[in-house]
């Protein structure tokens, strides 16, 4: 019976550790896709990345860690900013990363995506409270740009590019809304006038020059005299009371030089 209790024993033992072996040799192999890199670490020290593809980490000495180099699309929760004209509006964002240095990534930050998450809120409050209300809703893009080229320099350390940064919303109260509204309105109004004002001036111009251009003729005024009253005798009216100046008079009734009898003289 002792005999057989130890082979029993040895047998066992023989299976567990083939059990161990067969999970070690399993547990070596790592398959990393295209878009995965795995940061290594050999007990404890960084030793190099791998991937993609087929990768072998030996158990329990080498420890890896994933990183996924696809572009992140992170929104940005909404943020209460006072501009610099003292207006307070709740503005969100959308930033779109991508991790270009795994090493830098894992190594360099504890969280990346936690951190660049939070540096963007503090550079969205930042750039947009150094802007005037007007500004912020007119010029997004080059806002944009600037919180862009800002993240950009500040998680470069972080083996972290940052690509787009787009404003979304730029939420206003109801009293901001209804001053906005008010001042659009007065604007439209005043362009409404100074183009009116330009129509006049350069109507009065034309008419300046038209009336020089018909004092050197008098015939002209004549003729627009008669213009004038072919269009009144279209309309029907009984009675027309249309003044004549004497000049005009004075033209019709004027008489032309007799060229025969001056002709006759020289005969």
């Amino acid at each position: 019976m002792k005999g057989l209790l130890i082979i029993d024993t040895n047998l066992i033992a023989a299976i567990l550790l083939s059990i161990l072996l067969l999970w070690i040799a399993l547990s070596m192999f790592r398959v990393l896709r295209e878009y995965q890199r795995g940061v290594i670490f050999f007990l404890g020290r960084f030793e190099k990345v791998k991937g993609p593809g087929l990768i072998i980490v030996i158990p329990i000495i080498q420890q890896m860690v994933r990183v996924d180099l696809r572009t992140v699309v992170m929104d940005v929760p909404s943020q209460d900013v006072i501009s610099r004209d003292n207006v307070s509006v709740r503005v969100n964002a959308v930033i779109y990363f991508r991790v270009i240095d795994s090493q830098k990534a894992i190594i360099n930050v504890e969280d990346y995506l936690e951190a660049t998450s939070q540096l963007a809120q503090t550079t969205l409050r930042s750039v947009l409270g150094q802007h005037e209300l007007d500004e912020i809703l007119a010029n997004r893009d080059l806002l944009n740009t600037d919180i862009q080229e800002i993240l950009d320099i500040r998680t470069d350390g972080w083996g972290i590019k940052v690509s787009n940064v787009e404003i979304k919303h730029v939420d206003l109260n109801e009293t901001m809304i209804r001053a906005i509204a008010r001042q659009a309105e007065a604007e439209r109004s005043r362009r409404a006038k100074v183009i009116h004002a330009k129509g006049e001036k350069e109507a009065a111009d034309k008419l300046v020059e038209a009336a020089a251009k018909l004092a050197r003729e008098p015939n002209a005024i004549l003729l627009r005299y008669l213009q004038t009253l072919t269009e009144i005798a279209g309309e029907r009216t009984s009675t027309i009371l249309f003044p004549l100046p004497m000049e005009l008079l004075n033209s019709l009734l004027k008489k032309p030089p007799n060229n025969d009898s001056r002709e006759i003289k020289n005969d």
